[in-house]
């Protein structure tokens, strides 16, 4: 349902707020295998994550990326948004002109559940999904 792009997204984001200590910045290579994101690939999901401001990346010597603010006010719907927004259905996608006013009932109980994704992507958090008990985590070894 997701894209690799989103995938990649969460991945590093965890991964960032995994490591947030003292304001310390990370290099993409740090990050790439931490989070098994390929190395080549990730400067663009990290740049997203910038101009969505949920990451600060800095220049030069002991520069890098770290978290702009505390896993707690990231959502998962902002990671998502900021690399490969979720997709409502506000139109007929067949474009047929007898759909032209409303949502034909199949797209509109596809569209339904895109909203209920939508809701629980927004009302989950980061830190969330840091720390869940008796649960192991797929980016600690």
């Amino acid at each position: 349902m997701f894209s690799q792009t989103a995938e990649y997204a969460m991945r590093a984001i965890v991964w960032l707020a995994e490591h947030r200590d003292n304001e310390k910045m990370f290099g993409h290579r740090e990050i790439s295998r931490g989070t098994k994101v390929p190395e080549s690939y990730l400067p663009k999901i990290l740049n997203s994550l910038v101009k969505a401001d949920l990451v600060i990346s800095k220049r030069g010597a002991g520069g890098g990326f770290r978290l702009s603010r505390d896993p707690v006010a990231i959502s998962l719907l902002q990671v998502m948004n900021a690399v490969d927004p979720l997709q409502r259905i506000h139109s007929c996608p067949l474009k047929l002109k007898a759909h032209k006013s409303q949502l034909c009932p199949v797209h509109a109980k596809l569209d339904a559940t895109l909203a209920e994704v939508e809701k629980t992507l927004a009302n989950s958090t980061i830190q969330e999904v840091l720390y869940q008990p008796n649960f192991p985590h797929p980016l600690r070894e």
